[in-house]
């Protein structure tokens, strides 16, 4: 036989009360239907986890002690003008042997700043030989011929260049 237990103590009426009200209230509840969670239809196969919240970083300290040195300023674009045949028509022409990853807006930048002239058109051509050429057409109030002589490379004659007293080696005989 087992042992007798103890029976509990019923407990106070108010509790009992309490408890009762309670239970009532959350019947009221599940049948009002308060609580209700209605399922989210999910209409791809595929599953992307949810966009949540980056915060920008907020380093102690920068990176970089110093920023980049833009190692392509004006006097890196254009190298040196060359003697063409084309300084001898009234095209109003200059040409430049330029740098290879200088663009048509930066070789323009480059010849108004240097040389004190407003630039028309710039057209370009990479050569055999891995340099790019720049023709720079001026603008009709300027004269590539005073220009030539303000670059003091070439040596005029009434009309036509003689030879380019800067570099030698490309004067032509």
């Amino acid at each position: 036989m087992m042992p007798k237990t103890k029976k509990e103590a019923p407990p106070p009426p108010k509790a009992k009360a309490k408890a009762k009200a309670k239970a009532l209230k959350a019947k009221k509840a599940v049948l009002k239907d308060v609580h209700s969670h209605t399922e989210k239809i999910c209409t791809s196969t595929a599953f992307h986890r949810p966009k949540t919240l980056r915060l920008q970083r907020q380093p102690k300290y920068p990176q970089k002690s110093a920023p980049r040195r833009n190692k392509l300023d004006h006097y890196a674009i254009i190298k040196f003008p060359t003697t063409e045949s084309s300084m001898k028509k009234t095209d109003n022409t200059l040409v430049f042997i330029v740098d290879v990853k200088a663009n048509k807006h930066q070789i323009k930048q480059a010849v108004k700043k240097l040389y004190d002239t407003d630039v028309a058109k710039v057209n370009t051509l990479i050569r055999p030989n891995g340099d790019k050429k720049a023709y720079v057409r001026l603008a009709p109030d300027y004269d590539a011929l005073d220009v030539a002589k303000k670059l003091g490379s070439f040596k005029l004659s009434p009309g036509r260049i003689i030879q380019n007293l800067s570099n030698p080696e490309l004067n032509s005989t």
